[in-house]
């Protein structure tokens, strides 16, 4: 791997262009910053060329500070590593840095993460390393930046080397945020159990664990199927005067859905309702997609019901979920009135539960109700109106 030292910047803009050309080349009109951001966004969803979309990214002059901005950066960093584009992710972030409105903590952690999300740690770990260099002082936040770096590229080895080993070389003291990437690092790796001793290094430090702390460590627990061990972090979480909330509720009840044990899922909503706990829209979404998916769709059903009876607001997922199963159940008309209801609020499932939808319909002989839906589809996307229009021409005359 190159170092970041040996890496020949190119000069800025190294191809004359502009950003009113790039970003709205049919306007003379100068765009605002948010604007150039939504343009670079659009752009980059759409792009493949790695060298255009590094590009675009130039011509919106993306900063850290803005969430738009930040959106099209993992975008951009996705796409390229995609592509296998290593050394023009390198590059660019190196050009970024010698921008001086960057020349700030903030987007050198932001830079740090980028590199973890194309998987390229040793530059991660070069930037933060290197940060005095360019005149930017390293705290717990772009330690955490490069904790959580690693926990993106899942290289849990390394988060467990950056925990032991850099706090002490920099003295940087960590936080509740750094032990929290720790525990999840070693709850995703398999390895829960080793959290117990973290629990021990925070009380020393008097650094309190949190309801994130735990549930990520229920999780791990249950992923392991250490059910004991579930049950001593539930006790531990009453000896830091924490009762179990409804996210703690929520991430057992994910857990055993993901196991195919939805119906203990289901107990420990019942236990939920009967200590006069409300459960929210997330419970019922967990609950709904793991009896789907163990083909227990009249479950799944009620469970919607009683959702939107209790005044929980089922969310697109929850729509999709339900009427894709549904399909695959052939329970087309019972996902036909979903669909419908799910796009009168502006969500409409992606094109193969569409499709999945749309000939299971004119299986069961409801043509007219089928080619209302590509109607439909071919009106609201007009991108994919030659794929709709495929999928019509199968239908029966």
């Amino acid at each position: 791997m190159a170092s970041l030292s040996k890496l020949r910047l190119p000069t800025p803009h190294r191809r004359p262009f502009s950003s009113s050309s790039i970003l709205n080349p049919d306007s003379k009109t100068p765009l605002s910053s948010k604007q150039k951001s939504r343009a670079a966004l659009a752009l980059v969803k759409s792009e493949k060329n790695p060298e255009r979309i590094l590009d675009i990214c130039r011509a919106a002059s993306l900063t850290p500070s803005s969430h738009l901005d930040r959106i099209a950066f993992s975008l951009a960093i996705s796409r390229l590593a995609d592509s296998n584009y290593f050394h023009g992710i390198r590059l660019f972030l190196e050009e970024l840095k010698t921008r001086p409105d960057l020349k700030t903590e903030r987007f050198m952690a932001h830079a740090i993460v980028l590199y973890g999300q194309a998987k390229l740690i040793d530059d991660a770990v070069q930037t933060f390393v290197k940060m005095p260099d360019l005149g930017v002082e390293r705290t717990v936040k772009s330690l955490n930046a490069l904790l959580f770096s690693c926990l993106v590229a899942k290289d849990y080895s390394e988060v467990k080397r950056v925990y032991l080993e850099f706090p002490r070389k920099y003295g940087i003291d960590l936080n509740l945020d750094s032990y929290n990437t720790v525990i999840k690092a070693f709850s995703e790796s398999g390895l829960t159990s080793s959290v117990y001793s973290l629990l021990g290094e925070m009380d020393r430090k008097r650094c309190k664990p949190n309801a994130t702390s735990f549930g990520t460590m229920i999780a791990g627990f249950y992923k392991e199927e250490k059910y004991e061990d579930v049950g001593k972090v539930l006790d531990l979480m009453n000896k830091y005067d924490m009762l179990p909330g409804i996210s703690t509720y929520n991430i057992r009840i994910h857990s055993l859905c993901k196991l195919g044990k939805s119906v203990e899922a289901k107990a420990l909503l019942d236990g939920m309702l009967s200590r006069g706990m409300q459960p929210n829209s997330v419970t019922y979404c967990h609950l709904i997609h793991g009896f789907c998916k163990e083909g227990r769709l009249d479950e799944g059903k009620s469970l919607f019901k009683k959702m939107v009876d209790r005044g929980c607001k089922p969310d697109s997922d929850c729509y999709f979920t339900l009427v894709h199963f549904l399909c695959r159940g052939e329970d087309f008309e019972a996902a036909l009135e979903l669909c419908k209801e799910s796009m009168k609020k502006g969500w409409v499932p992606n094109f193969s539960t569409m499709k999945l939808l749309v000939n299971g319909l004119a299986n069961v002989s409801k043509i007219d109700e089928a080619r209302e839906l590509v109607g439909q589809m071919k009106e609201k996307f007009s991108k994919s109106a030659d794929m709709w229009s495929q999928v019509e021409e199968g239908l029966p005359k």
